[in-house]
This record gives C-alpha cells, structure tokens and sequence, in this order.
C-alpha cells in the first residue's frame, strides 16, 4: 500500500485545490481592484458598519480596527466587529461591502439567525476535530486500527459539517449587506453591482473549504475502505 501522504487517492482533491487557488486569486484580485474605486458617499467601512448597526437598533456591538489583511470578522463572544485597517479607514467599495458584510453577521446574532446558532454550537467540535481527526485516522491506519480510523472520520466529518453550515450564514450575510447598504443610501444603484463583486469574490472561499472538506471525506472514507479489506 501506498503511505497515506501518496497514495492514489490524493487525485480525488486535485479539483477542490485548483478551485481553491482560484478562489483565493479571485477574492484579492477583486478587493485590490474595488479597493481603488471610493464610494460615492464618501463614509469609511468603519463609518458604515456603525451606522447600519445604528439603524438595526443594535447598541452592544463595538466596532474596532484589527491588523492582518483581509482579517475582518464579527465575534459573537465579544460581540466585536473587527475590521482591517484598510477596511476600518477605506472609503472604496471593496470597504463599505466588506464592513457590511460583517455587520451582516452582528445582526445575525442580533435577531438569532439559526444557522448562525448552528455553526457557533459546531465551533468547538469543529476546532477538536480540526486538531484530532488526522492524528487519530494516521494512528489507526498505520496500527491497523479500526476504531481510531473511524474515530478520526467521525471528527472530520464534524469539521466538514461546520464548513457547510457555513456557507448559508455566509450567503444570508452578503445579502442582508447588499440590502442594507442601498437601502441606507450609503451606495447607488449604479455601484450594487460592484460591490456585489466583491462579496460573491469573498463567498468563493468558503465554497472552496467546504468543498476541501468534502473531498478529503471521501478520500478516508475510501482509505478506510482498502483498511477494511485488508481485514477480512
């Protein structure tokens, strides 16, 4: 048998890799191009996500600048807005959609979105998984063991259905952004459209995990399936 890092399945995730690339050369070639293009209401991503959080009656959430890029988040523990400088001081498109697009997920929160109660149950099986399920398939296989192979599936499998889950909460939020954003007035008709760019640019990436996800799951599960014939 092939070692676990070479063997022929690894074929099954050449797809999800190159639309990962894809995915992720879209989302910065996307902000870096919309990043140049200001708004016409002239407000900064930090100026916007208060305001909608305003207009959503929303007056537990602080908004706050964070470093990294692309690093923009909403954290439902501390009920924080993180944005990235560029994202905090901008006031181009790529900024306003991104800062609304988090604010997407504070309201989310706000009004007890249950997807996004979903994922956030998920999080720690989800980060458990992500450390043990790998370790314990490699034990299993290599010590011929069935219950530790399966034992690292069942927590894959966990990580993988906290990828999926993710992509409606990640939908829901770009489209609550959208509306929001040319409801309020804060873009034009004319500029939905870019701004929309920038949103389905970011969407991708969370397609890609999840589809990593999928297709690493089925490559152990067709591990274990030569494991299982070994056994008989």
């Amino acid at each position: 048998m092939f070692p676990f890092f070479w063997d022929p399945t690894m074929i099954i995730l050449i797809p999800g890799l190159i639309f990962a690339m894809y995915a992720q050369y879209k989302v910065k070639n996307t902000f870096a191009r919309y990043a140049r293009v200001r708004a016409a209401s002239g407000i900064t991503g930090a100026q916007v996500a208060k305001r909608l959080l305003e207009d959503a009656r929303i007056n537990d959430v602080t908004v706050e600048m964070t470093g990294g890029h692309l690093s923009d988040h909403y954290d439902p523990r501390k009920k924080a807005l993180r944005l990235s400088s560029e994202v905090y001081n901008g006031a181009s498109l790529a900024s306003l959609g991104v800062a609304a697009h988090e604010t997407g997920h504070a309201i989310q929160h706000d009004r007890g979105y249950m997807p996004l109660n979903i994922r956030s149950a998920f999080v720690p099986v989800a980060q458990f998984g992500s450390t043990l399920a790998f370790p314990l398939f490699l034990i299993g296989l290599f010590m011929n063991s069935g219950t530790l192979l399966w034992a690292g599936i069942y927590l894959f499998t966990a990580v993988v259905v906290f990828q999926v889950v993710t992509l409606p909460v990640e939908f829901n939020a770009s489209s609550r952004a959208m509306e929001i954003l040319q409801s309020g007035g804060h873009i034009s008709a004319s500029e939905a459209g870019e701004t929309r760019k920038v949103l389905n640019a970011a969407a991708l990436t969370y397609v890609a995990a999840a589809l990593m996800g999928l297709l690493q799951l089925v490559r152990l599960l067709l591990i274990s399936g030569v494991l299982g014939r070994r056994d008989d």
